[in-house]
């Protein structure tokens, strides 16, 4: 979880109104971020930020925005209550009364969880690329873990969860426990279909339609992208190219179908970003679109809604 310091230097920010010198109120919502970051992400390493120029923006332009961190690979069942967390240790830092959350990929599960049992503390819940209805990338490679045997899904997994504990040890969080392999089991279309069930709110009752806009006093958005190869010099588009073959053609992010990101009212399901792109890494390596004033745009959004 992010350490209590981490919190409270985030609060000294966003108290101060976002940042030290806010350039103006466009995104001065009623209401602070909080924001949830997705599968094999971090809060901060170094002066590396996973909402890479995002968070600066919104604080440049009024908001108070806090990052949290949860196991950069773990079940959404784990890692929802590392955010819950973050997110009491947030409430007490702030005293707002309610909060706009924010959650990309896998991160969208933990805000939708929180929404779904705290709903009197949740102004809105915006999912960015989120794995809503699951994916197909989840359902290969949990195929080829059958091919594998137990041994051989044991050692990849290992494998996998140790660059998840170089990653928790680098962002300052090296008690986060890892496991890819439960964190595979959350993402496949089945557990997805189970989750739903299990927290419906804001979920479509069509394979690609909206779901409700507001269900027990909550918003719900989503936005994403339709593109894979964005930027020959960005190292992620290698991963997400391959990664996009689980499609078999369908649009897609390079990791989440276009249709399977929708949750709530949606915004957009077709920008030229992809999965990475959507949150403006790697280190802004990304293709001609810019996904910041995305951000910035829906925070003002949420200001003209009165939260």
């Amino acid at each position: 979880m992010t350490s209590l310091k981490t919190l409270v230097i985030a609060s000294a920010v966003a108290l101060a109104g976002g940042s030290v010198q806010a350039a103006g109120t466009y995104a001065a919502t009623k209401y602070p971020f909080v924001m949830a970051h997705g599968a094999a992400g971090f809060d901060k390493i170094g002066p590396i930020d996973y909402w890479y120029g995002i968070t600066t923006d919104l604080r440049n332009n009024g908001a108070k925005v806090y990052t949290t961190s949860m196991s950069a690979m773990n079940s959404s069942d784990v890692r929802n209550e590392q955010f819950l967390n973050d997110f009491k240790q947030i409430m007490a830092i702030s005293g707002a009364a309610k909060y706009n959350l924010m959650g990309h990929s896998h991160g969208a599960h933990s805000i939708r969880y929180v929404a779904a049992i705290m709903p009197d503390k949740v102004a809105s819940v915006t999912t960015v690329d989120g794995v809503n209805a699951g994916t197909p990338v989840a359902d290969v490679v949990a195929g080829l873990t059958n091919i594998l045997g137990p041994s051989g899904t044991a050692v990849v997994a290992a494998l996998v969860n140790g660059l998840g504990k170089i990653e928790a040890y680098l962002s300052g969080n090296p008690s986060l426990p890892q496991d890819s392999y439960a964190m595979l089991n959350s993402l496949t279309t089945p557990a997805m279909n189970a989750y739903n069930k299990k927290y419906p709110a804001g979920v479509p009752s069509t394979a690609c339609g909206q779901g409700a806009g507001v269900v027990n006093g909550v918003r719900y958005y989503s936005w994403g992208g339709a593109s894979v190869l964005t930027n020959p010099l960005d190292p992620l588009d290698l991963f997400v190219g391959a990664t996009s073959v689980a499609f078999l053609g369908s649009a897609n992010d390079g990791l989440v179908g276009k249709c399977a990101q929708h949750l709530g009212t949606v915004i957009r399901d077709d920008y030229n970003m992809n999965h990475f792109d959507a949150v403006n890494q790697a280190l802004g390596i990304r293709g001609f679109f810019d996904p910041v004033p995305l951000y910035r745009q829906h925070a003002n959004r949420l200001k003209l809604a009165g939260v």
